[in-house]
């Protein structure tokens, strides 16, 4: 979908996040900031970056030109897990939580993951992809360029391909770019109750080689938690996965510290998401590792939980991504700017960890460093400008939309004068 040849000059801060890796540790904090920034773009990426003093002779009747005067100008954010395509939800079971029902109870009532599952296998391919899009159409307007996405409420083979399949259409309709994430071990069905060896042998020999032959996803993710699914089943799982081709992700110690992170690291996986209890060793194993901490602040949040150790994690050299963790179970919001203010204030994240969190090193999580999540010369021109002229908006404005436009591969695709 790439654009035509677009300027973007005098913005108040041109914030660059270059890099084609994860950013780890301490440089988390250089996100490469340009006074008077100007960038111009062709054929969908950037092919200049500087400032505005600086830029090139050219007419500017050749390109679409953006005055960004006291704006901020950056990548556009990488939302690097969501559980973005389902049907039903669960409202009553929020305020069930709040009210100290225990989750077993929640699931006698009807209630949990189980819950949407059946809401999942009993929606068309047509119904989930209409949904789909109202939510693909509220990210991309908080400067959401680019979203992971799971399955996992299918939890067959029949359902776990259309959740993909949606993905797969949507991904060609509209303009937020969709990272498919294959999660058939995301719980044990009923059908298989007591037998999750056996949902695990039947996921690999049954579902991935589905999900692989028709390519509809990237990453094979699970749900790596006691009583749900071991060390041993999960590296199981996730080693075959990659002997056919997809890269691996992890639940994470989410609940107890299992040793998922340091399965994460074992196992080279692009990301460990969650890590609300990550042991020591378990930080340690992922600050030498290229594998990407995901946290997601939204979730303890709603769930009341303990934050994961953010800082300790980039203090120990790891490379850390923000996330909402979009679902209709524990965290029904896929708001960046309450991801944003909750890094700051809950995890004591420095302003640019938290725009490098989002962006390059979201990207990273989704193995997409190379081609987004930096404004740099050869990348895609994937921008979202903010209507104040400083990134530390995101944070001081808290939990406010503070987006004005966003741009896809050079591509102005919302701008916020137009919802008037």
């Amino acid at each position: 979908m790439a654009g035509k040849k677009l300027l973007i000059k005098h913005a108040a801060e041109l914030v660059t996040c270059a890099g084609a890796a994860p950013k780890m540790g301490a440089a988390m904090a250089d996100i490469g900031i340009i006074p008077d920034g100007a960038l111009l773009a062709e054929n969908g990426k950037v092919c200049w970056v500087g400032p505005t003093a600086e830029l090139p002779g050219q007419s500017e009747a050749e390109w679409e030109v953006i005055d960004a005067a006291g704006q901020c100008v950056m990548p556009g954010f990488v939302d690097s897990h969501t559980h973005m395509v389902f049907g039903g939800y669960r409202a009553e079971e929020f305020f069930w939580r709040l009210g100290g029902t225990p989750y077993l109870e929640i699931l006698e009532r009807g209630g949990g993951i189980l819950n949407t599952v059946q809401a999942t296998r009993s929606a068309s391919l047509a119904e989930l992809k209409t949904m789909a899009l109202g939510r693909l159409d509220n990210m991309l307007a908080m400067g959401v360029t680019t979203v992971e996405g799971k399955s996992g409420y299918g939890l067959d083979k029949e359902t776990e391909l259309r959740q993909l399949a949606v993905m797969a259409e949507l991904n060609r309709e509209q303009p937020v770019e969709i990272v498919p994430t294959f999660m058939g071990a995301h719980a044990v069905p009923p059908e298989y109750k007591g037998r999750t060896d056996d949902y695990v042998d039947y996921i690999i020999k049954e579902v991935l080689p589905a999900v692989v032959k028709q390519g509809i996803a990237e990453f094979c993710d699970v749900f790596c938690e006691q009583g749900v699914f071991s060390l041993a089943q999960s590296r199981r799982l996730l080693k075959a996965a990659q002997s056919m081709g997809l890269k691996a992700k992890l639940h994470a110690d989410e609940i107890i510290a299992l040793g998922g992170a340091e399965l994460a690291a074992e196992l080279n996986a692009c990301s460990a998401d969650h890590l609300l209890q990550a042991s020591d060793a378990g930080i340690a194993a992922l600050g030498k590792a290229q594998t990407v901490a995901t946290v997601l602040p939204m979730t303890a949040f709603c769930l009341r939980e303990s934050y994961a150790r953010a800082r300790t994690m980039i203090d120990s050299g790891a490379a850390v991504a923000l996330a909402t963790d979009y679902n209709p179970g524990s965290c029904f919001s896929h708001s960046i700017p309450l991801v944003a203010a909750l890094a700051a204030i809950q995890l004591q994240l420095k302003p640019a960890e938290i725009v490098t969190a989002l962006t390059i090193n979201g990207a990273a999580a989704v193995n997409r460093a190379d081609r987004v999540g930096s404004l740099e010369i050869g990348k895609q021109a994937d921008i979202a400008i903010l209507g104040y002229p400083s990134h530390l908006f995101l944070v001081y404005h808290a939990g406010m939309n503070i987006v004005d436009k966003v741009i896809k591969q050079g591509q102005l695709v919302w701008n916020k004068t137009d919802q008037k």
